[in-house]
């Protein structure tokens, strides 16, 4: 509980109250590895901060075929804000890639805290635009390096996560086939 408070303060302040019934408000959630937080075509009533674990965001397409846009690992909210602000349908899935703990704010208590807490949309605000911001510049870097740069982006950007993910969901992440990718950690090593 500590790690979203931490989280939320960086882009805000909150007295001690506040952060108090904050915590009244987040409920734990756990994922089992494969399982969704939220389904393209429904309506996302959670929003959720993950403190163990790795999401992936995806989309599927008519042949059944997974694309994974973003992966959300621990001290980052996971949701599809569109769908959760607007109440409009979702646009992709959030999947479960291995087991993972979340902090869960449902619909009506996140609009709670909206009202009882000035500066939680400011807050929110906030982190969008800096959750924004990062995959722009993510998609820049996708579009103008080769693949060998992406994957080394990709390791420095965010240690450790390649080897927590499975290697199609990071060669689908980094828009190359599974075999591109293996080849490529091979020349690396």
């Amino acid at each position: 509980m500590e790690a979203l408070i931490t989280y939320l303060l960086q882009f805000g302040y909150l007295t001690e109250q506040q952060i108090a019934l904050i915590k009244t408000k987040a409920q734990w959630k756990k994922l089992s590895k494969g399982a969704s937080f939220s389904e393209a075509g429904i309506v996302s009533e959670e929003i959720g901060y993950v403190t163990e674990g790795v999401c992936r965001i995806c989309y599927y397409n008519k042949a059944g075929e997974g694309f994974t846009r973003y992966f959300v690992y621990e001290d980052r909210f996971a949701a599809d804000f569109s769908s959760f602000r607007d109440g409009l349908p979702a646009s992709e899935y959030i999947e479960a890639v291995t087991d993972c703990v979340l902090l869960v704010f449902s619909k009506a208590d996140f609009n709670f805290l909206d009202k009882a807490v000035p500066g939680w949309k400011d807050i929110f605000a906030r982190i969008t635009a800096s959750v924004m911001e990062n995959k722009m510049k993510a998609a820049s870097n996708m579009l103008v390096q080769d693949a060998q740069s992406r994957y080394l982006h990709f390791i420095e950007y965010y240690p450790g996560l390649a080897n927590r993910v499975p290697q199609a969901m990071l060669a689908s992440y980094l828009g190359i086939t599974p075999s591109s990718l293996s080849r490529i950690r091979k020349s690396l090593r």
